[in-house]
């Protein structure tokens, strides 16, 4: 077929063109998080962006790690010289034992490895790959981009920006600082910026004309109603909470709520059930069905739920969407998408979506493949 041919039909998403591919920690189906290996893998696999999240060490460097406790996600409780600096923090008003970022300088930091932090997925990569810098992803971005031959993006999320006030190691000023020596000032720039809070958004949007987007988070499913539950800390962003605000997530994707966003955001960022709900089979007695008939009764017996129209009124209010996280186990899939994650993914991509973050980025691109010759644009 023609490449955007008139007969063609068109994308749903905001700016007409194809629903990016935002490599979610980099490759974490495949290796461990955030890791230049994770990342690089992730642009040869076809992502549009990678994804660092961002903590910050004591002596104020932005590193990729997905919380400031980096005991989950690197070797640091092996190691004895550092076995003084466990310790119990409050993170988003909850008590966290382990070892924090917070508390190691970036040399020290270089001398720990990653490694994954899920017990189901691969383990053999463990303790072979460094900590990387938010300049380190910025770099390889730029030079894998040349190798492959297309801009790649990077996505940093701002990982509990109030902790980091409190341990006086915000974020948000290192975080412009490092974007404007790169050039990454303008809303075209390869960059989009993510909090789960909104008050270091509001500061961001005075400091930058980056894109910024506002994630929007919750604590569980209750698979009898297809609705998400709300129980600290992820029922409001904690800035929320700090400031005695009662109301849960959900409240910003009302239109009201989705306006407010757009006073200071370009994008919003929806856990993916806001978007398709889920919900298990019930008997009389109220029991949830084992319907794949494992023994178990858990998310593999669910079935996706018609779309909300979160999307359209993301798009009314002139903000693209973009949704996580998509994995491709099957203990992570829905019963209706028969264990095959592109059922999923081109659930998502036909209802508008304008990007996804993915834990397997190469299943995602295979996915957008196939949506790209459903609408006849290949």
């Amino acid at each position: 077929m023609a490449c955007g041919g008139s007969d063609a039909a068109p994308f749903l998403t905001l700016d007409g063109k194809q629903p990016l591919v935002i490599g979610h920690r980099g490759s974490p189906g495949y290796l461990p998080d955030h890791t230049l290996e994770g990342y690089k893998l992730a642009i040869q696999n076809g992502a549009d962006f990678v994804e660092p999240d961002l903590v910050a060490t004591k002596d104020g460097e932005l590193i990729a790690r997905h919380e400031p406790n980096i005991t989950g996600t690197t070797n640091v409780a092996d190691l004895p010289e550092f076995a003084a600096r466990k310790t119990t923090r409050m993170v988003d008003g909850v008590a966290e034992t382990g070892w924090f970022a917070t508390d190691f300088t970036l040399a020290e930091i270089k001398t720990l490895r990653a490694k994954q932090p899920l017990s189901d997925r691969d383990a053999s990569f463990n303790g072979k790959y460094l900590i990387p810098t938010f300049r380190e992803v910025l770099d390889l971005a730029k030079t894998e981009g040349t190798k492959v031959g297309r801009v790649i993006g990077v996505y940093p999320e701002t990982k509990h920006p109030t902790y980091h006030v409190d341990a006086n190691l915000k974020l948000e000023d290192r975080l412009v600082a490092i974007l404007n020596e790169y050039g990454y000032t303008k809303k075209d720039s390869p960059v989009i910026i993510q909090s789960f809070e909104v008050s270091n958004l509001q500061y961001l949007r005075g400091k930058t004309q980056a894109r910024l987007v506002q994630l929007v988070d919750g604590d569980d499913y209750d698979f009898k109603t297809g609705k998400i539950t709300f129980a600290a800390p992820f029922d409001r962003p904690y800035d929320w909470t700090k400031a005695g605000k009662t109301a849960n997530f959900d409240s910003m994707l009302t239109p009201t709520g989705l306006a407010e966003i757009a006073k200071y955001a370009d994008g919003v960022g929806p856990w993916k059930p806001y978007i398709v709900p889920v919900k298990g089979s019930f008997d009389a007695a109220g029991k949830m069905l084992d319907v794949n008939g494992d023994g178990a009764v858990n998310y593999m017996d669910t079935t996706s739920q018609p779309a909300t129209t979160l999307i359209a009124d993301a798009h009314k209010a002139g903000l693209m969407i973009h949704t996580w996280t998509f994995r491709n186990e099957p203990k992570r899939l829905a019963f209706d998408y028969k264990g095959d994650p592109k059922n999923e993914y081109l659930q998502f991509y036909r209802l508008g979506i304008d990007g996804l973050f993915s834990d397997f980025t190469d299943t995602a691109v295979a996915a957008r493949t196939v949506y790209v010759k459903e609408l006849g644009r290949d």
